[in-house]
């Protein structure tokens, strides 16, 4: 910041210096059409630009040089600093008050509305955040407590002396328990790992990664979906990313969980190059450049969600389409979208033909330097 002001400084002082002389010029070719009063109204306007734009020094700076340069031009006698005429007295000492004046105000202008548009920012800052606060609040007097109220009513009932319970409904209970705490740990895992996505303090590690490696543990991590998921590579492979192994594996688990809860038909995984013509290049070490992507496909065909939804769907605390509660705070892609985004890549809807939803994540691939030329080796061995 103060970096900028000071080059807003020279900058409005290069202007202060070199706008009046050039304006002078202007008018110094059209002295027999404008009077002396047109010629002080055109130098005010300037001086309102130099104000506003530059503030209220530059403009000072060419309040005064502007004077001396209209009564050295323009006022008789011509080309000397004497006013001889006592009418032009008052108008010269008009315009130097209107010209100070003027900058002054306009300089108070300009800060009152910085101030007004820096508190309007501020305001609209709060404002989201008590949106996000009464969201969350909402989502913990319910999300949160319904696992943890669950959790604790099988543990109530194992611990109870009144009851007689089998082994099977001990199992069935210790189950229930255990399932309801591994669902009140991912809430809360979303819940935190969101913090620290808005606040920045997730960082991720960013290293080669084997993309076809990363999506079977992806799928494994989700086993509502087992039997239902396919992964399909590119028939030549799928060159190396530039990722978090645990957060890309972390986004493509959280994507066919989500497909799996809104189907009940097949989900297919697809990775490849954005374009595929770079695949073999890039596999084989030749032509590799900053710019090629990896992309990842999750393909579901179930009744997908119109286009107009396709950005709502990314807002924290958003369920579209869920039909019970059982779906979570609505965190799920919201933090995949920012996991992805905090990599260098990219999340994105699209529909799937024939119907459904198929969601979109792009990373950078590993970039390959050239191999050198046959004839360049053989001349560099020589």
């Amino acid at each position: 910041m103060p970096d900028f002001a000071r080059a807003r400084g020279w900058r409005g002082l290069a202007a202060a210096l070199v706008v009046p002389p050039l304006l002078t010029a202007v008018l110094t070719t059209l002295t027999e059409r404008l009077n002396l009063s047109s010629q002080v109204l055109i130098y005010l306007v300037a001086l309102v630009a130099i104000s506003r734009v530059c503030g209220m020094v530059p403009a000072l700076v060419a309040a005064v040089w502007t004077a001396l340069l209209l009564d050295y031009y323009f006022i008789s006698p011509i080309h000397t600093f004497r006013i001889a005429v006592a009418n032009d007295v008052i108008t010269f000492l008009a315009f130097v008050i209107v010209a100070v004046t003027v900058a002054s105000v306009v300089e108070y202008s300009g800060k009152q509305f910085r101030r007004a548009t820096q508190a309007a920012a501020e305001a609209a800052q709060l404002e989201a955040a008590d949106r996000m606060r009464t969201a969350l609040l909402n989502a913990v007097s319910h999300d949160l407590r319904a696992p943890l109220a669950a959790a604790r009513a099988s543990v109530d009932t194992l611990h109870d002396p009144r009851f007689e319970l089998s082994a099977g409904e001990r199992e069935e209970l210790l189950g229930a328990a255990q399932t309801s705490l591994g669902r009140l740990s991912r809430l809360v895992e979303d819940l935190l790992d969101m913090s620290r996505l808005q606040s920045g303090a997730l960082k991720p590690l960013v290293e080669t990664v084997a993309v076809d490696e990363v999506i079977p543990r992806a799928i494994d991590d989700v086993p509502t979906a087992a039997g239902r998921v396919t992964f399909a590579a590119n028939p030549d492979g799928v060159p190396p990313a530039l990722a978090d192994s645990a957060l890309l594996e972390r986004v493509l688990a959280n994507l066919v969980g989500n497909a799996a809860k809104h189907t009940a038909s097949r989900i297919e995984l697809v990775a490849g190059m954005t374009d595929p013509m770079q695949t073999k290049n890039i596999l084989n070490g030749e032509n590799g450049e900053d710019g090629d992507k990896v992309e990842i496909r999750v393909i579901d065909h179930g009744p997908g969600i119109p286009a107009t939804d396709h950005e709502r769907v990314f807002r924290p605390f958003q369920r579209l389409g869920d039909r019970d509660n059982t779906a979570g705070v609505g965190l799920g892609l919201a933090l995949a979208r920012g996991l992805v985004e905090a990599m260098g890549g990219e999340l994105r809807p699209e529909d799937t033909p024939g119907g459904g939803l198929t969601m979109v994540v792009t990373v950078p691939a590993r970039p390959v330097p050239s191999r050198p030329a046959a004839g360049s080796r053989e001349a560099s061995s020589r």
